[in-house]
């Protein structure tokens, strides 16, 4: 795939070609304060140690409203072939990780663990077909296609279906919606019902939420002048999940800071990587290598500063060939979280991007 999509349901961002490319947001935000470009899109990767694949594409449209594709044509077959790893293995890790969390010596209060299955098509998977689907799936998702070559792996792309807004910016206006705290969805309505009350009340999942509010309010605070923030999370549902969201607004001191400026001073958040940052990050690094893009950042920002990057969650990353895809499901864990109720979680999550192409998570 040669450009990038971002269909959220507001509007769409779609580009083809690559006029400049950039592995480093330090790189790309120099081109835009530079007028060497009008528009960078692309995404950050987990770990900002490692390339970017950033871009000034060659042609761009943005068009209001939500993308309704005109087909969608049939996907080929796509099942699992591996877990990475194991649903033992992951949770033991949990397990360690819990251990760990509760010694009250140790600085280290979260940590999000994640896990990864792959899958095999049975004839190339086209990115744009992937993402009418999930569209198609998740009228109420941020879908997103980016092609990875810019972070020098070429013809790679990265595919999924976030229901998280990492930030917006329009002007001098900032809104954010993170999410953490998650339970999944029952089939039962009444059963699902107390487990969405269950969430709103659980004092494990309350507290992995108020670490990335709070995180959240001390990295914008030195930047802007105003921050309204709720005293308590609301819930928000996808077919496969509830979560715990809260809803931000902010206004920037100074107007020359912009999207791609504020997606870089935020990612990663405790929603997906733990608290403290640093500490958490090397050691999700330490126990599950590269995540490569996964729970990284995709969006765009224009010459004037604005633009949006959603959490590149309930996502792929597709194969050159288009044969192979990875996909992502990780969680919070603290002191008070359960490994199997984790690895259901995770399970969950696995579906809302396997489940668009009709593939099978095992449980």
């Amino acid at each position: 795939m040669d450009g990038f999509l971002l269909a959220s349901p507001n509007g769409v961002v779609r580009t083809t070609g690559t006029r400049i490319a950039f592995d480093a947001a330090a790189a790309a935000a120099s081109a835009l304060r530079a007028g060497d470009t009008e528009l960078i899109v692309g995404a950050l990767p987990f770990d900002p140690r490692r390339p970017a694949a950033l871009c000034a594409p060659e042609q761009a449209l943005h068009t209001a409203g939500p993308w309704r594709p005109a087909a969608l044509p049939e996907l080929p077959e796509v099942r699992v072939v591996s877990e990475m790893p194991s649903a033992a293995e992951h949770m033991a890790r949990v397990a360690k990780l819990v251990e760990q969390l509760s010694d009250p010596e140790q600085p280290l209060r979260k940590v999000v663990a994640a896990r990864s299955l792959l899958a095999e098509a049975a004839a190339p998977l086209e990115p744009e077909v992937v993402a009418a689907h999930l569209v198609t799936r998740h009228p109420r998702a941020n879908v997103y296609a980016v092609d990875l070559t810019p972070a020098g792996r070429p013809g790679e792309t990265l595919l999924g279906a976030t229901p998280e807004v990492l930030v917006t910016r329009h002007g001098r206006t900032v809104t954010l919606r993170p999410l953490a705290g998650t339970l999944p969805r029952l089939a039962d309505p009444g059963a699902d019902a107390a487990q969405a009350r269950e969430l709103l009340s659980s004092s494990k999942n309350l507290e992995e939420h108020a670490y990335v509010v709070e995180w959240i309010r001390d990295q914008l605070a030195p930047v802007c002048g105003t921050l309204t923030i709720p005293d308590g999370p609301e819930l928000l549902s996808t077919p496969e999940v509830w979560h715990l969201a809260t809803p931000i607004t902010a206004e920037l001191r100074d107007s020359s800071i912009t999207a791609l400026d504020l997606a870089v001073l935020l990612h990663p958040t405790p929603a997906i990587c733990g608290t403290p940052t640093a500490l958490a990050l090397d050691t999700i690094c330490d126990l599950e290598g590269d995540r490569g893009f996964y729970s990284g950042a995709v969006g765009w920002c224009d010459a004037n500063g604005d633009g949006e990057w959603v959490v590149a969650i309930r996502c792929a990353e597709l194969s050159a060939d288009g044969r192979s895809l990875r996909a992502f499901g990780g969680g919070g864990i603290v002191a008070a979280s359960d490994p199997h109720t984790e690895l259901v979680e995770t399970t969950a999550k696995l579906r809302t991007f396997l489940g668009g192409l009709q593939c099978a998570v095992p449980d």
